[in-house]
């Protein structure tokens, strides 16, 4: 009799997914304890929830979205509506936005605005509601969207990132104001007899801040107040800005970002002066770039992937029902080699037309003066 033939090969089967059960086990608890952790809550004891937390973690054990939504009536998603993030500072909250969201177990759907119009905003938001996002962090920082986050909020959680808003979270968390006035007293402390201000945009509340804290520092010293020059964050405006401040007679610019520091530099070295020879220029965010100009410019560093946790925690916070306090920021000053005293005797400089290597006219001076506010 011939032997019986081999059985024929089966498929190789793959690793199997683990389950609750296989949680339970290994931990040494009860499925409705790994239950209890999954779910966050806080009726169980902290050695066993370390202890399934490992087991978790050894077996690579995900829970079912679908199926802990169910329970808790929670999607565990996030939503943000963002506005470009050409920008540096919100583009940096929104980084610390995902990682913070991530870290505790929430997605995030991200829903970008072309403008910030109060309609168009209003349409992002109804976008996360049909998608059932838990809360919301808003990215919108100018005047005319906070209607949109404010009708929003009323629908659900909702936290705006960030200054002074209708969620709570007001500028003393953040610093900018008396940032802004670290970098005034700063240049005062160099003999500097006032300070210009280059602002951002006047419907922003970062650059409202920041215009608070210089002019605050002003006034404190008894000092003249120059009327301030407003640009839109970007380079080009700083440039434009920069040349309507030395007309002014200025000595030292305080200017609402770096990138508009950027273009008040290129004006005063165009108009044959030195930087900090002849004017001092400070910025504000501290760009990775701003070790690396020429010369390297004083600014003031802001920790914006911070703040996009801390809004985070504080959305957090309001879905478990309870009151989160972030606790302050503290922007610190980067004082680097675009800062120094004023000329010698103190008088203003004088821009001459055409730069250094061009005709040397000197442009008018201002017709008013630099008037009190």
């Amino acid at each position: 009799m011939s032997p019986p033939p081999d059985p024929a090969p089966t498929p190789a089967e793959g690793p199997r997914t683990p389950v609750l059960a296989d949680v339970a086990e290994l931990a040494g608890v009860s499925q409705q304890t790994v239950s209890r952790v999954v779910r966050g809550s806080g009726s169980v004891a902290r050695r066993t929830r370390e202890r399934v937390e490992q087991a978790i973690a050894e077996l690579g054990y995900q829970p079912n979205a679908a199926a802990r939504a169910l329970v808790t009536r929670r999607s565990h998603r996030i939503g943000v509506v963002a506005a470009s993030t050409s920008l540096y500072g919100p583009a940096l909250t929104l980084v610390g936005v995902q990682e913070a969201a991530r870290a505790a177990g929430y997605s995030v759907t991200v829903v970008m605005v072309s403008d910030l119009l109060p309609a168009t905003v209003e349409e992002a938001f109804q976008e996360l509601r049909g998608q059932s996002v838990d809360g919301a962090i808003a990215v919108v920082p100018e005047d005319a969207s906070q209607a949109a986050v404010a009708a929003a909020s009323a629908t659900f959680p909702c936290v705006q990132a960030p200054g002074l808003d209708g969620a709570g979270v007001p500028d003393a968390y953040w610093g900018e104001v008396a940032a802004a006035r670290r970098v005034t007293e700063h240049l005062l402390e160099l003999g500097h007899r006032t300070v210009h201000h280059v602002g951002g945009p006047v419907d922003w509340a970062e650059s409202r801040a920041r215009s608070t804290g210089w002019r605050t520092a002003l006034v404190e010293a008894m000092r003249v107040v120059p009327r301030p020059v407003r640009g839109d964050w970007t380079a080009a405006s700083g440039y434009r800005a920069g040349r309507e401040v030395l007309a002014a007679g200025a000595t030292a610019v305080f200017c609402g970002n770096d990138h508009m520091a950027v273009g008040v530099v290129r004006a005063v070295t165009e108009s044959g002066l030195s930087v900090p020879g002849d004017v001092s220029v400070v910025g504000f965010d501290d760009v990775p770039e701003a070790a690396y100009l020429n010369p390297p410019l004083t600014t003031v560093h802001q920790d914006f992937t911070e703040i996009g946790r801390r809004c985070v925690r504080v959305l957090l916070g309001r879905l478990a029902r309870r009151v989160v306090e972030p606790g302050p920021l503290h922007p610190a000053l980067v004082v680097r080699a675009s800062t120094g005293p004023p000329p010698a005797g103190g008088e203003p400089p004088r821009p001459v037309r055409g730069g250094r290597g061009g005709a040397c006219e000197p442009l008018p001076p201002s017709p008013t003066g630099a008037p009190r506010v």
